[in-house]
């Protein structure tokens, strides 16, 4: 019978702890990626920011890269009610109201600024009390130049841009935009009341379906909940102070140019091609600033995720993968 050595008894023991503590290791990194990417709940939150209330949506692992998702005209963060679930599986998701929408506070527009300036001064407020030091932001309409404006004054916290149908170029401005364009020029009274129709149900409604090819799928408590908030008393007056100043936006596109020309943040174009306000141009025109963007067009309106988030999530899911942390 042929005799074992100790060494190779001493070796074989090596071995052994060797590939145990590798599997041990293996297995503790599988149950590491289960959590990280099993579903989160939902957190719905209040915050007290310059004196204003802030509800806001959080989900996902708290240690984990941060997306701020930024909602639109009329809406509120209740929009990202689909998105959220596949995003928080691994990233750390923030969807405020902002002030005057969904369920953060809407004081009366004499008592309070409504422009973009201020309300991205708010959210500027939001990510240092929530001391969010690194994110990614989607925009998306009023949330665009809102999340520009935090972009250009935090380039260092910016880990990349998502934008699905959230403008800043005057070649995606389509002709909806006209009476809003004859107030920007002048401010009468008249041209003020002649804008009222847009926060009527018709046109929320108009902006739910327009483009889209299979109205059942736009669930009817999104718009409902929007025109509950659009009907509160003053805020159409709210929403006409928005409206004048959303000239300043435009105004500012060539500082937004100029950002994206000297940062080349990561960006990621999600667009309804049949949005009736903002157009498929609109997304194209970033390219020229951003030659490495990623541009997908969906078939669809406006609010693209009503009828597209789990394409659209998955394609954030990829993109936020490849971003610096």
């Amino acid at each position: 019978m042929k005799i074992i050595s100790r060494q190779f008894i001493a070796g074989l023991s090596v071995a052994l702890f060797t590939s145990n503590m590798t599997i041990a290791q293996s297995n503790q990194k599988l149950h590491l990626n289960h959590q990280i990417m099993e579903n989160h709940p939902i957190h719905y939150r209040n915050i007290k920011v310059n004196d204003l209330n802030l509800f806001y949506r959080e989900a996902g692992p708290v240690n984990a890269p941060t997306i701020l998702l930024l909602h639109g005209y009329p809406t509120s963060s209740h929009m990202f009610r689909n998105l959220i679930p596949i995003l928080s599986k691994k990233y750390h998701v923030i969807a405020p109201d902002l002030p005057g929408f969904g369920y953060s506070d809407a004081p009366d527009h004499n008592k309070f600024s409504y422009t973009f300036d201020n309300l991205a001064a708010t959210m500027q407020a939001f990510v240092d009390q929530l001391e969010i030091k690194r994110f990614a932001i989607y925009i998306f309409d009023y949330g665009a130049p809102v999340g520009l404006r935090l972009a250009m004054k935090n380039p260092e916290k910016i880990t990349g841009i998502v934008s699905q149908n959230g403008n800043a170029y005057e070649e995606g401005l389509s002709n909806e935009w006209n009476p809003i364009q004859k107030y920007w020029k002048d401010p009468s009274q008249a041209n003020r009341i002649a804008l009222k129709g847009f926060v009527s149900k018709e046109i929320t409604l108009f902006q739910y379906h327009h483009g889209v090819s299979d109205p059942s799928l736009i669930a009817p408590e999104a718009y409902t909940l929007d025109q509950k908030f659009l009907d509160r008393p003053g805020n159409v007056e709210i929403q006409l102070d928005l409206m004048r100043d959303y000239r300043t936006n435009v105004a500012l596109y060539p500082k937004f140019h100029e950002y994206f020309r000297k940062y080349q943040p990561k960006l990621l174009l999600v667009w309804g091609n049949k949005d009736p306000y903002f157009l498929p141009a609109g997304a194209e025109a970033y390219k020229k600033d951003i030659p490495d963007a990623q541009l997908k067009f969906y078939d669809t309106g406006h609010f693209a995720l009503e009828t597209n988030a789990e394409e659209i999530g998955a394609e954030i899911f990829e993109f936020m993968g490849t971003l610096p942390q």
